[in-house]
């Protein structure tokens, strides 16, 4: 198989704006070299389609094309021009959207063909696209499964269904997003001229580090300064989750009033080419991630299991009322169950904003998703939230085989109705008699 990628150039060409769009269209050939691609004609546009730039690449299959500000831009490749031979691995995706950061250039990846490679069809059912989609559907799972967990525990532990955590969600890719960008002088402004990471944008390393604090700091404030006085004055569980859902259209407007409603990308690991394992194409940001939430994950279910404080949140989502009684502080318990909730929700924010675009209204789509994983696999159970969404994930990505993939995400609510009939308890849940 040959591959070729477009790949943006990492700074401005002299004379032109600090801000720029600039690629190199290269393909790989049969011999491993890198040959580039000339002639082939590329433009430039705003997400509305007003006209930016374009021009050809040069024989070194560069081309490059200064942008009026810091925004999101959509690069668009025409077919027709590309030489003899060399294809799109991938026709339909003739556009990618790009974000360009202040004094910074974008960058976008094609993938390209050349002579008998296999293209990838928009349908039929095919090995190569079950086993795709099938990673896919686990990279989305676990990326689900580092939210659901926080609110399953919420909810075994309180008995309260969050309805804000969807925004917990957003506010850590947000927060990792600022901090990523701007650094801790975005924040604090007497930092501003500081050495990197405090006065300017810091790694997206750390950027996620600080999102998981900021999370877990959030989840804290939620129980201390509003749930638990709920709780303290005897509110009912039905008042409460009205409460989170006027957090989460508080949180949501707010989201969009700082950030604004455009599409967004990380300043790091944006774009990259993709790998190819066996038969499915992945690139090395998705599989660092999806490693990273498996252990995480193995690290949250030996937390549970082994430490003390794990056992009793498990004794206080079985059985708050014995679990007060054998001398567990059930506060001091569901103070930890919200602050680990937030972090992992964070968490999760950031790995999901690394797979897909950031945006304002993620936590919102992402929650329908989250809660059909947490009841499918039994809502207060922390390894049935992981099971669930595993198989949730897996199961919208490879309903894209029978049904457009704009319609996938209808399968969350399908799973929704069919469990809650056929078995409300969930697959690792436990029957109870009410009444």
């Amino acid at each position: 198989m040959i591959l070729g990628i477009l790949l943006l150039e990492a700074g401005p060409v002299a004379g032109q704006s600090s801000e720029t769009v600039g690629t190199r269209l290269r393909y790989q050939n049969e011999e491993g070299e890198r040959i580039p691609v000339e002639g082939v004609m590329l433009s430039v546009t705003t997400v509305d389609g007003s006209e930016v730039g374009s021009g050809v690449t040069d024989a070194d299959g560069a081309f490059s094309v200064p942008v009026p500000q810091p925004a999101v831009y959509l690069v668009s490749i025409d077919v027709e021009t590309l030489p003899v031979g060399i294809r799109l691995r991938e026709p339909d995706r003739v556009n990618v959207e790009v974000e360009v950061g202040e004094g910074r250039s974008a960058r976008a990846i094609f993938s390209l063909i050349s002579g008998d490679a296999p293209v990838v069809e928009s349908g039929g059912i095919t090995v190569r696209r079950v086993a795709q989609l099938t990673t896919e559907g686990i990279k989305l799972g676990l990326f689900l499964g580092m939210a659901a967990i926080g609110l399953s525990l919420v909810f075994g532990t309180t008995g309260l269904v969050n309805f804000a955590h969807g925004e917990m969600v957003t506010w850590g890719m947000l927060s990792a997003y600022f901090f990523n960008y701007y650094g801790l002088a975005g924040a604090f402004g007497f930092m501003a001229g500081w050495w990197p990471p405090l006065g300017q944008g810091m790694n997206l390393i750390l950027a996620a580090v600080m999102a998981v604090i900021i999370g877990g700091a959030s989840g804290y404030c939620m129980d201390r300064w509003i749930f638990r006085p709920l709780r303290t004055r005897g509110v009912s569980l039905i008042a409460q989750m009205v409460v989170t859902i006027g957090l989460s259209i508080l949180a949501r407007y707010v989201f969009l009033f700082l950030f604004g409603g455009n599409l967004r990308f990380f300043k790091d690991y944006s774009a990259q080419s993709a790998i190819q394992i066996w038969i499915v194409d992945i690139t090395p940001k998705d599989l660092i991630t999806v490693v990273l939430s498996v252990l995480f994950l193995i690290a949250v279910g030996l937390f549970l299991q082994r430490t003390q404080t794990g056992k009793a949140m498990r004794a206080v989502a079985d059985n708050r009322d014995l679990a007060e009684s054998s001398g567990i502080n059930v506060q001091r318990v569901i103070k930890i169950v919200w602050i680990g909730a937030g972090a992992l929700a964070g968490l999760g924010g950031v790995f999901i904003g690394l797979a897909e675009q950031l945006s304002w209204l993620i936590g919102f789509r992402m929650l329908l998703l989250i809660f059909a994983g947490v009841v499918l696999g039994g809502l207060g159970t922390a390894y049935g939230a992981l099971l669930g969404c595993l198989l949730v994930g897996v199961g919208i990505q490879l309903s894209t085989l029978f049904i457009p993939v704009e319609l996938k995400n209808i399968g969350a609510l399908v799973v929704l109705a069919l469990v809650l009939v056929l078995r409300p308890q969930g697959l690792l849940g436990r029957r109870e008699r009410f009444g």
